[in-house]
């Protein structure tokens, strides 16, 4: 029989509303698979077990009639998120053991739909950094090999949701900061477009690019994170089928981003090979010369935002603030106020030129990560492939389903238009069946 730590959030559901499971039941469950992982995987910032137990059981009280459409679904925050019963701490010392009695927005919102707000996962320092546990970074391991990074920043969300310690994870993304991770724990990941859900109360970094980020083990979950935050696209829902669908096959993003990794490389040829197996049409093609500032434009603004975000804690205690972020603050890079809008002005005229190529195919398809997720937790691994659709504002899914030379999990993201999320996982739910039948990695955990 499986153990209800193994259930998606959509299945224990369908338990919970047929009395076979009670909330207190799935909480113990996901608990004891945390205190039996959790001493190889660091997924967490803080959890207390019996606040957990003490919100299922209140949550069991509530009838039927009455319960939210997310009744009972475990969620994982990411330690960057305003929580009003537990401390948030953004992984720095300036913070150690700070708790304010608030919630944030997305925090407010999965309350009031019955969600059980489970604990604080780890991230790097200020979900800013890269860094792992040799310099202030979280020690947090990848499930499937406790010797490699689970990506960042949101390591302990996706960690926890790929080891099955919570079906969904709460992560943010300013560069890469879910989408990554989602590829190397071998689970859905999502980034919504920019601004579709609210980020008070989270820790800001950069105004033009944070976005909440949502990790699940199945299109299911994400679809009820999607219709609690209420985001709907503008065209009717259309049923989409693989076969006669179109698709962009994006390998490089622009000329001046790295070569991906054989894993990855492997991961897109194969995925294209899968697609065209199952009726569709996969294109190549590249992003041209006009897109090439992107990354350079991306890193201005974003050093110029955390100029802003970072300055009362450098004022505060800059000997307990990162180098990177005192950089940012003391402006390092040396970038004018013209520099810095001239790379906002330019960024978005691309937006809709980028929007316009994506809704000539049903998605575009481009690589995660450059590979599957290295050895060593002193660094959480490159960013690059992830930046364009964070600094274009577009919605991306990565999907699981392949694997690397080591037999790491390898995810393709699939990419849309601005607000066409539901689209996007409406394209996600077929493409995943896809390649997690037959890209060739299995879940061993």
């Amino acid at each position: 029989m499986t153990e209800p730590f193994h259930l998606s959030a959509s299945q224990a559901q369908i338990k919970f509303n047929d009395g076979s499971l009670t909330v207190e039941e799935y909480a113990k469950s996901l608990l004891s698979r945390i205190e039996a992982r959790d001493s190889a995987v660091h997924a967490w910032a803080h959890l207390d077990p019996e606040l957990v137990l003490q919100q299922a059981r209140q949550l069991d009280q509530i009838p039927s009639e009455k319960r939210g459409p997310l009744h009972g679904v475990a969620v994982g925050v990411k330690d960057v998120i305003l929580t009003k019963d537990m401390p948030t701490q953004h992984n720095s010392p300036i913070y150690d053991g700070d708790a304010p009695k608030i919630d944030a927005a997305s925090i407010a919102v999965l309350r009031a739909n019955g969600a059980l707000i489970f604990g604080k996962t780890t991230t790097t320092e200020f979900a800013a950094t890269s860094v792992g546990p040799s310099h202030k970074g979280p020690k947090t391991a990848n499930p499937h090999d406790p010797s490699r990074t689970p990506g960042g920043s949101s390591s302990g969300s996706g960690a926890a949701v790929g080891d099955f310690q919570v079906p969904i994870g709460l992560g943010t993304q300013t560069v890469g900061s879910t989408i990554r991770p989602g590829s190397f724990n071998g689970i859905y990941a999502m980034k919504p477009t920019w601004n579709s859900i609210s980020r008070e109360g989270q820790k800001l970094y950069s105004l033009i690019f944070d976005t909440l980020g949502l990790y699940a083990r199945s299109i299911d979950d994400l679809k009820l994170l999607l219709d609690t935050f209420q985001l709907v696209d503008d065209e009717p829902e259309e049923k989409f089928e693989v076969k006669g669908g179109t698709f962009a096959l994006l390998t490089l993003p622009t000329p001046d981003w790295p070569e991906p990794g054989p894993g990855t490389a492997a991961a897109l040829k194969k995925g294209a090979e899968l697609l065209r197996s199952h009726g569709a049409i996969v294109e190549e093609i590249t992003l041209g010369d006009e897109f090439r500032p992107m990354y350079k434009y991306q890193m201005q603004v974003l050093t110029g935002d955390g100029r802003v975000a970072f300055l009362p804690d450098y004022y505060t205690a800059k000997d307990k603030l990162d180098s990177y972020l005192v950089g940012h603050v003391e402006n390092h890079g040396k970038h004018t106020r013209k520099d810095q809008l001239k790379a906002f002005d330019e960024l978005a005229a691309m937006r809709p030129k980028l929007d316009a190529l994506v809704d000539k195919y049903a998605a575009i398809i481009a690589p995660s990560a450059l590979d599957e997720a290295p050895v060593g937790l002193e660094n959480t691994g490159n960013a690059a492939f992830c930046g364009p659709w964070t600094a274009m504002h577009m919605p991306v899914v990565n999907v699981p389903g392949f694997q690397g030379e080591d037999g790491l999990p390898i995810g393709l993201s699939v990419v849309s238009s601005r607000y066409r999320d539901q689209h996007l996982l409406r394209v996600s739910r077929e493409v995943g069946k896809i390649f997690e039948a037959e890209g060739g990695w299995t879940r061993k955990l």
